[in-house]
């Protein structure tokens, strides 16, 4: 059987929505964010004496946010020094508010 790509036309900001959920999805990457929030910036090293694990882990997790648009890096030779991207953190809590703002009682299965 062959199969045909589809192509899913999403409300404006679905996709945007999913990657910041993808990007929250592990609990390392929730305390790095809270880590940024209290200290405003850092870099790596400073991440690794605070969350105990290898800075190739911490490195990924850092990726990942950043992917998202999370976080932000700015290159301090030899270093990065990161912190929370505030315009698109602001656009996530937007998008989770309009999910989290459905009423799905209202449409609620009777299962």
């Amino acid at each position: 059987m062959k199969r045909t790509n589809k192509i899913i036309e999403y409300k404006s900001g679905t996709e945007k929505l999913s990657a910041y959920a993808k990007a929250l999805s592990h609990p390392v990457r929730i305390k790095i964010l809270k880590y940024l929030n209290e200290n405003n910036s850092c870099h790596t090293s400073i991440l690794m004496e605070s969350i105990p694990l290898a800075q190739s882990t911490i490195s990924q997790h850092l990726k990942e946010l950043r992917n998202a648009g999370l976080i932000k890096g700015e290159l301090e030779l030899p270093k990065i020094k990161y912190c929370i991207d505030i315009d698109n953190w602001e656009e996530a809590k937007s998008l989770f508010c309009d999910l989290f703002d459905i009423d799905f009682n209202e449409n609620s299965c009777s299962i």
